[in-house]
């Protein structure tokens, strides 16, 4: 193992963890990632199964005299969310995740580190490794595809597991036990563009929005951080209103999933007013800068060169800055029944008007079904209202949180007797893959747990190495007592 991990706990996870990082698997792009997860599970002897979507079930016989325990599954995905901060570089098909060291945190050299949910894979694998573990019945899941819409875990096929219980190992807060989650689905707004010639005599710039924290867009939903997609539609709108500029393409997020923390406008502007328009968007950095506050301190908006191209149709970018002013963001409606939990949300996650239309992406997220359902409604009225097509895709379900199980009462009697205090037993506003397993085994009994991890799906995603040890201890007593 690299020097870097060498001397913290537990050495197997972080070999482990070592060895995936070194490997390409960004989501819809992780099939070395999963090979390399059946080929060590081979090598410590399990039963090796894949299916047609790529997941892989590691099976692994009782330890003696644990042979009529229940069994348990453990239950992790190999994708990870491939963000990275401007300038830096990083080919994500092809680079290993640089690993940086930073006293008690791990975390990556500009780019997400992956421990979402490398980490739940390692650890998965390091209990399959472990022979002093007296564990009953031993399955791994380790899906494809979480982070674009849990497609690996809605292709496992009813019955595949076996066990009575199911350890989902994606949960990011150490000492707190997830029991449910909120469903999801995307809403794909698209319309046709029609370009032509900019004026002649314009000048192209870039009208950047950048430094905002954005965030997981279920987690982090509630925490009052900017959008980077919301902020330049409403920039070039009051711009708009006193400048005459011609718009040539239009970018921000990269991941429906994300809050985005960029978004960009590529202008052609009259060179007389460039300077003007300049200070003029130094004074809206300024006015959302004191919105925003402490909440997100880094934002900057600068107007800067550019590169030239064919320019919209005025009717077209009317448009596409109407949907992004309209179309909902953040929290819609908080639980009656857990307080602090968000019930309903939108994240406008990503626009691009690439092969002559734009995109627009929206994530719902909601507990409730119906909710989810009217504001999604509400976002095809909007798309309608803006003159854009409006298409659903990837929905999935909640996880129902069922406080009284034994399993949630074994995993927190476990805890209490590690650290003397219970846990925090919580549902969250973010999609696991517990609710798509659910429903293909009924009676299953789950709860999802892991280490500190910060920053998830952002450059800044970093784990806490003593909190991952906590976790180890966590897991593998919990597999001694089920």
């Amino acid at each position: 193992m690299e020097i870097l991990l060498a001397d913290v706990d537990p050495q197997p996870l972080w070999g482990y963890f070592t060895e995936l990082s070194a490997i390409p698997r960004g989501s819809g792009a992780e099939a070395e990632a999963a090979a390399w997860v059946a080929a060590r599970g081979r090598a410590l002897g399990c039963e090796v199964e894949r299916d047609a979507a790529g997941n892989v079930l590691l099976r692994k016989p009782a330890a003696p005299g644990r042979e009529g325990r229940p069994g348990v599954a453990l239950q992790a995905h190999v994708d990870m969310v491939c963000e990275q901060n401007e300038g830096t570089g990083h080919d994500f098909a092809s680079d290993p995740i640089r690993l940086v060291r930073d006293g008690d945190m791990l975390k990556a050299a500009g780019t997400t580190l992956g421990a979402d949910n490398g980490v739940g894979v390692c650890a998965a694998l390091a209990a399959l490794a472990e022979g002093n573990l007296a564990h009953g019945p031993l399955e791994a899941l380790i899906t494809v595809d979480e982070e674009t819409g849990l497609s690996g875990a809605g292709s496992v096929r009813p019955g595949w597991l076996k066990a009575k219980y199911l350890l989902n190992l994606d949960s990011e807060e150490e000492g707190v036990l997830t029991i449910g989650c909120a469903g999801g689905i995307d809403s794909i707004a698209t319309r046709g563009l029609t370009f032509g010639p900019p004026r002649t005599g314009t000048r192209p710039c870039r009208l950047k929005v950048s430094g905002l924290q954005g965030g997981h867009s279920g987690i982090d939903i509630a925490a009052g951080r900017g959008n980077a997609i919301r902020i330049l539609a409403q920039v070039l709108a009051d711009l708009g209103g006193t400048f005459e500029f011609q718009l040539s393409a239009v970018k921000g997020g990269n991941k429906r999933n994300a809050i985005p923390r960029e978004a960009s406008a590529w202008l052609c502007v009259d060179p007389a007013q460039e300077e003007a328009l300049r200070l003029a968007a130094a004074r809206q950095e300024a006015q959302w800068r004191a919105a925003l506050g402490a909440f997100d301190p880094g934002l900057a908006i600068v107007l800067e060169p550019g590169q030239s191209g064919p320019v919209m149709a005025p009717e077209d970018v009317q448009a596409l800055v109407r949907l992004l002013l309209v179309a909902p963001h953040g929290v819609e409606a908080m639980s009656p029944d857990m307080p602090g939990l968000v019930q309903t949300s939108v994240n406008l996650g990503v626009v691009d008007t690439v092969g002559g239309a734009a995109v627009v992406n929206l994530l719902t997220r909601s507990s409730v079904e119906s909710s989810r359902r009217a504001l999604t409604d509400r976002i095809a009225a909007a798309c309608a209202a803006a003159g854009f097509r409006h298409g659903l895709s990837g929905g999935y379900p909640g996880w129902k949180p069922e406080p009284g199980a034994g399993l949630v009462r074994l995993v927190d009697g476990v805890h209490q007797a590690l650290t003397g205090r219970p846990m925090a037993v919580r549902a969250i506003h973010a999609g696991l893959e517990c609710g798509l397993i659910g429903e293909k085994h009924p009676g299953m009994e789950m709860v999802s747990f892991g280490p500190d991890i910060r920053g998830a799906h952002t450059p800044d995603e970093r784990v806490s190495i003593p909190s991952v040890a906590a976790f180890w201890r966590l897991l593998t007593a919990v597999l001694e007592q089920a």
